[in-house]
């Protein structure tokens, strides 16, 4: 795969450059070494693409998750406890993060929506007030590669203009974006959404 387009969400691309140009080069690496060719093997059932091959968000995850932990990036998991005094209720639960290496933490991302923009704005922040991330990179389709997955699948245009329109916030942390292709494609001049 390649990086076809990048974000920098409250100067997340330098901060990456200034303290952690080791773990940006391998993530750069990593992507490099994805063939995401092999991972076309899912056949849409849905009424619009019914018998389509499409990519295999799973498989793609799968493979970007075992190349990173080659490289000894690891999944980071922390506990949380919360008590709601309304209802006398201590509620207990987790968040995991898919990677982290010298306090950078990666998600990749090929699935819905939402779950980009909760990676980005409330995950991320929540593994940096631990201390276990200071700035993170998630990585996600371009919208041209969306296509070519299961309908609801997020991209690289949808999170740039909602962090764009949004700006930062004083609890932000510096993240930056990939998004990602199978190869470089012809882009139209104007996309909606």
């Amino acid at each position: 795969m390649i990086v076809i387009a990048r974000y920098s969400h409250k100067d997340g691309e330098n901060f990456l450059k200034q303290h952690h140009s080791n773990e940006l080069n391998e993530i750069y690496e990593i992507i490099n070494l994805v063939d995401a060719t092999k991972f076309k093997t899912k056949i849409s059932k849905e009424k619009t693409m019914r018998g389509k091959m499409l990519y295999s968000p799973k498989q793609l995850n799968t493979e970007f998750i075992k190349q990173f932990n080659n490289r000894g990036w690891q999944k980071q998991r922390i506990k949380m406890t919360t008590y709601i005094s309304e209802i006398n209720l201590k509620h207990e639960g987790f968040r995991e993060i898919d990677l982290v290496k010298n306090k950078v933490g990666v998600e990749i991302q090929f699935g819905k929506y939402a779950f980009m923009v909760y990676n980005i704005l409330a995950k991320m922040t929540i593994f940096n007030k631990q201390n276990i991330i200071d700035c993170g990179v998630e990585i996600v389709p371009m919208r041209s590669m969306a296509e070519e997955m299961s309908t609801g699948v997020s991209y690289f245009e949808q999170i740039k203009s909602d962090l764009e329109y949004r700006g930062t916030s004083n609890i932000d942390i510096p993240i930056l974006v990939l998004g990602v292709d199978v190869f470089k494609r012809q882009y139209n001049a104007i996309l909606t959404s």
